[in-house]
């Protein structure tokens, strides 16, 4: 018989000692795995709240205001039509000052041909709510400064009534000095939709925020390179970096930016994105000036609106997106050209330019203005009397990030005109008394007499200069500029007083107090013994004016100020007749725009409009008209200030004026000359 089997003996568990808890208890294996997974959990919980925390920043900001917009400021719109006065010198000066260009044969917006007085030109066109105007080919013939002929330069039809557009004068930005022109999405022109994404990102619609291939992509070229070359950010990814984003080249932005992009796809459709990202790319500078989206930069390369642009300047701007300062096509006209051709291939090889355009738009320059449309107002002085206007209205906080239209009375060839008259005559003033050059300042204040409206302001010697303005805010002797409000007053009872009516013009001495006295002397240090008010105002007598004024009383020749509109407060002395009293040359301008309106009194007006960034009317500034004094009394005053013109002290305006030309005037010294109107 076989053997029996052993039967198998059971084997001991060897065990290894543990050391023990203390207190002795061992942890059971079991809670490591509780305790790892609490702290996957916490960590999800973490990540979920991070996660909400950026999708309500992307929510909060995509759907609030997305941008500060600065405030922007228009001269008056140059209407023309026959009998509209202007001459060619002035109709090209504001073409100059709006950048169009002068060219053989106008085919585009912004261009204009000049042969002698006749001009022909392409508008661009405007549109401010129900205030639009088409863009026009215009063929203009001026003779001795009218428009006498106006057509049409395509069908040759005569043209009522055309406008170019307003010259932009001034942007009150935002504190950070962003500026952007918002564009919606049917507002680009479909080519440059399709010249940025075959650039930029050509699986936009198909993505959700991150395109894998793109990075795998680039990541290889920049491995190869050994340097970062290529990236792999879709526009959706760029727009958050722009966006939400600093510019940061760490791992945590780069999630971050991952992240968002996915949630941004989430939330939003593809077309709100795109419109945002046109709005938001950076394509320039300006100096401390950032240019922003494609409707500025139109704007601020080509003085064009985007809705006007050709393939090869489309071709530009989508080009300058991979670097607006490496491709900057002023300083890089090299870099840019070829950065140009290449996204005219790639629109080529897509399809959306045939071989004759490709051709044709690869053999143009760059077409970029060669002085750049500047941020910086040049037009300060109107801009500072724009600004203390809207301050009854509109925050500061509202003017730099509302995106408010402001619509200006300003007439930019009045301004310029005004501009070189007072540099002009500082200059001929200072060589023909030998002094030396800067000594002299001056300001001006130009007004439509009718309307009350301020057609132009000069503060400085320097036009540019945005520093003290003299126009608005020096306050200086007015002298004789007085005299007219006290013969008003006495005209203004056609009982006592006319033209006619004589007053004595001999010596005067007026008691002050008991140990003073003031005694009036005219500039010529004689008498006229008895003189009619026409002669005394006409030769600016001084002491038949105190005379005067006294014998009506102070308060009433005070009144008589008032009620031409100087609000500032005027203390009755004797020496306010001869023009003790301190103004500035805008209030100036409002107590004789009262006289040239025959007495009816408009507050001066710098602003015409305000509109928001919708285009909706937020304000008008309509003219407002009261009887100030009586306007037989206002006519008799003018009529004696035409003589002042004529035979008194601004006789030399004959030699300045045309000999047709009628005008009414007064001119004013203080002491040794130190100041005058």
């Amino acid at each position: 018989m076989p053997p029996k089997k052993k039967s198998a003996k059971p084997r001991r568990r060897t065990t290894t000692a543990r050391k023990s808890s203390p207190g002795g208890r061992r942890r059971p294996p079991s809670n490591w795995r509780r305790y790892a997974l609490r702290m996957l959990a916490l960590l999800a919980v973490l990540l979920a709240g991070y996660v909400a925390w950026l999708d309500y920043s992307v929510r909060q900001h995509f759907e609030g205001k997305r941008w500060s917009l600065p405030a922007r400021v228009f001269a008056r719109p140059l209407e023309l039509h026959v009998g509209q006065g202007v001459s060619a010198d002035a109709l090209q000066r504001e073409l100059e000052l709006l950048h169009y260009r002068r060219v053989t044969a106008p085919r585009a917006p912004g261009e204009y041909r000049r042969e002698g007085d006749q001009l022909t030109l392409y508008t661009r066109g405007f549109g401010f709510a129900a205030d639009t105007e088409p863009a026009h080919a215009l063929s203009i013939v001026l003779r001795e400064g009218q428009v006498v002929a106006l057509r049409d330069a395509v069908s040759g039809r005569s043209v009522a009534l055309a406008r170019i557009e307003p010259l932009l004068i001034a942007n009150i930005y935002p504190t950070h000095n962003e500026d952007r022109l918002l564009v919606q999405l049917d507002e680009v022109p479909p080519m440059l939709v399709a010249a940025l994404l075959a650039v930029e990102d050509r699986q936009f619609y198909a993505h959700h925020g991150l395109s894998p291939a793109s990075i795998a992509r680039a990541a290889v070229a920049n491995l190869r390179a050994g340097r970062a070359v290529q990236g792999g950010s879709t526009i959706t990814q760029q727009l958050v970096k722009n966006f939400y984003l600093s510019n940061d080249r760490t791992l945590r932005r780069k999630v971050n930016e991952a992240i968002m992009a996915l949630l941004l796809e989430w939330h939003y459709e593809k077309d709100d994105i795109l419109e945002a990202y046109l709005n938001e790319i950076y394509l320039g500078q300006d100096g401390a000036r950032s240019i922003h989206g494609f409707g500025l930069a139109s704007e601020f390369y080509f003085q064009r609106r985007l809705d006007q642009l050709e393939a090869h300047q489309i071709a530009l701007l989508v080009g300058i997106v991979k670097g607006a300062s490496y491709y900057d096509p002023r300083r890089h006209p090299e870099r840019a050209l070829a950065r140009r051709n290449l996204v005219l291939d790639v629109l080529h090889s897509q399809g959306h330019l045939s071989d004759a355009e490709r051709a044709s738009s690869r053999g143009r320059g760059l077409d970029v203005v060669d002085s750049r449309p500047s941020g910086v107002t040049p037009f300060p002085a109107y801009l500072d009397v724009v600004r203390e206007q809207l301050k009854r209205d509109y925050r500061e906080e509202d003017l730099r990030s509302e995106g408010l239209f402001i619509f200006t009375n300003m007439d930019p060839a009045i301004q310029v005109a005004a501009e070189r008259a007072v540099t002009t005559r500082l200059q001929q003033l200072e060589a023909g008394h030998g002094m030396s050059a800067g000594s002299l300042q001056a300001a001006t204040v130009v007004t439509a007499a009718g309307q009350g409206e301020l057609l132009a302001v000069v503060g400085d010697r320097d036009p540019r200069y945005a520093g003290f303005n003299r126009a608005l805010t020096a306050r200086r002797p007015i002298g004789s500029l007085i005299k007219p409000a006290i013969y008003l007053s006495a005209l203004a009872r056609p009982a006592d007083y006319t033209l006619v009516t004589r007053v004595d013009d001999g010596p005067l001495e007026v008691r002050l107090a008991a140990d003073q006295s003031w005694t009036p002397a005219n500039y010529d240090q004689t008498h006229h013994g008895e003189v009619t008010l026409l002669d005394a105002l006409v030769h600016s007598y001084n002491v038949s004016s105190a005379r005067l004024g006294l014998s009506l009383g102070l308060e009433e020749v005070a009144r008589t100020v008032r009620a031409l509109g100087v609000e500032r407060p005027i203390n009755p002395y004797p020496s306010m007749l001869l023009g003790a009293v301190e103004l500035s040359p805008l209030e100036v301008s409002q107590m004789y725009q009262t006289l040239a309106a025959g007495g009816y009194r408009a507050p001066l007006r710098a602003i015409r409009q305000v509109m928001d960034r919708n285009s909706n009317t937020l304000q008008r500034y309509p003219l407002e008209i009261e009887e100030a004094v009586d306007p037989a009394a206002a006519y008799l005053v003018t009529t004696a200030l035409h003589e002042v013109t004529r035979r008194g002290t601004a006789a030399s305006l004959q030699r300045l004026l045309p000999t047709d030309l009628a005008v009414a005037g007064k001119t004013g010294t203080t002491d040794d000359l130190r100041d005058s109107w």
